[in-house]
């Protein structure tokens, strides 16, 4: 949980993404063989930033180039400079996460490593879950991470918020790399909770953050409603026992209106600021149909269906195509989606993507082939990694009709 913020703090010192991640480890390590006999400290973050502040100090000390370091990273040091040396103004900004958003996301990498470089330091990921995320092997995915921190560190890449044509440059994958933060606090990959809170708290406040940074950009504004759409289901996305709560089942009564009217203020910005809407907008404009329905039957399914096909035009993905197919069920029938689905399925690009299976079962119950739907609820919690979804796609086979 403390991962992500330890290295941004450490980066700002070292300017090393991968030295930064190896003394954020060195960190951790320390307070497993220290925490059993002194106990754990009131303040656990920051007794392990503070760790790791030192052991970056004495790295920087014994190098060669101290002086240099030493001013660059001078309000760092305990009893030393404490002003900020690097510039302040209107479009500057001090947030050490956001910081190390865009150095893993500078165009000297390829648009893969970007994202994967930034989901292992600021999402805090494992390599196979990333490898799952990328449908590509883990070790594939392994060295794709250390090529890129040996990239980032000879080229020389400064740990910084970049300003004009640079900063804009780097958008596109900074938005992405947030968003998919975001989804892993939302849906974890894998694990024995459905959630985890503390990165879709990171993701939306630097969603937020970015916004108020780069308030001419409509995918900025998107992405922001984006993501205090989906926060705001988070309380009814789980029961008490910590199970998946499906969205028609939801107890809309817990849905956070606060963050609703944040979404709808921030997806009107983004229309505000015209042009054809980008696929964060047009996300947004869906998940805006789903806070504005007051019981699941209220839903504007025709609406959302034709959303998921400009969506499609716009970012042509299987997992657009998978989305678009569901909306398509409520509005005009399960048989007409079933189609969709089933030409996916002879795609291949989704054989091992839980929820293809999982979205037939719920068409094949529907169309009343329930013996067909068991089968797909089996192999579809044979795919899932995270142990709630497994829990339940098992149980919708169980009870599904004539289930002995």
């Amino acid at each position: 949980m403390e991962s992500a913020r330890i290295i941004a703090t450490v980066a700002r010192i070292v300017r090393d993404v991968g030295i930064a991640e190896e003394i954020a480890q060195d960190a951790l390590v320390a307070a497993l063989e220290q925490w059993p006999e002194s106990g754990v400290p009131d303040r656990p973050g920051a007794w392990l930033t503070a760790t790791a502040k030192h052991r970056a100090i004495d790295l920087v000390r014994r190098r060669e180039t101290y002086a240099r370091k030493l001013a660059e990273a001078g309000r760092e040091l305990p009893g030393e400079v404490t002003h900020d040396p690097e510039p302040s103004g209107p479009g500057d900004i001090d947030d050490d996460m956001l910081r190390l958003i865009f150095t893993a996301c500078h165009p000297v990498l390829s648009a893969e490593a970007r994202t994967a470089l930034t989901l292992r330091l600021v999402g805090g990921l494992r390599t196979d879950e990333i490898a799952r995320a990328f449908l590509v092997p883990e070790p594939t995915l392994a060295q794709r991470i250390v090529r890129a921190k040996r990239t980032l560190a000879k080229a020389g890449v400064p740990f910084e918020v970049p300003y004009g044509a640079d900063r804009a440059a780097r958008l596109g994958s900074v938005l992405e790399v947030i968003y998919l933060v975001f989804n892993e606090g939302y849906a974890a990959t894998a694990g024995d909770d459905l959630l985890r809170p503390a990165l879709c708290e990171d993701a939306l406040r630097l969603a937020r953050v970015l916004a108020a940074l780069m308030p001419k950009e409509p995918e900025a504004h998107g992405l922001a409603a984006l993501l205090e759409f989906q926060a705001s289901r988070t309380a009814a996305r789980t029961g008490p026992d910590g199970r998946p709560v499906l969205l028609a089942d939801q107890n809309r009564r817990l849905w956070n209106r606060l963050l609703i009217r944040r979404g709808f203020a921030a997806l009107e910005r983004a229309v505000e600021l015209g042009g054809a809407p980008g696929p964060y907008a047009l996300q947004a404009a869906i998940a805006g149909c789903h806070a504005r329905a007051a019981a699941y039957e209220d839903t504007d399914w025709a609406r959302i269906a034709t959303l998921y096909g400009l969506l499609a035009a716009r970012t042509p993905s299987p997992v657009v195509e998978l989305n678009r197919a569901v909306a398509v069920s409520m509005a005009e029938g399960p048989a007409e989606a079933l189609a969709l689905v089933d030409a996916l399925a002879a795609d291949g690009a989704l054989r091992d993507y839980h929820l293809l299976p999982s979205v037939r079962g719920d068409l094949l119950v529907r169309l009343g082939r329930t013996a067909e739907a068991r089968a797909e609820f089996e192999r579809a919690a044979g795919l899932a990694r995270n142990d709630r979804e497994r829990e339940l796609l098992l149980r919708r086979a169980r009870e599904s009709p004539g289930t002995a």
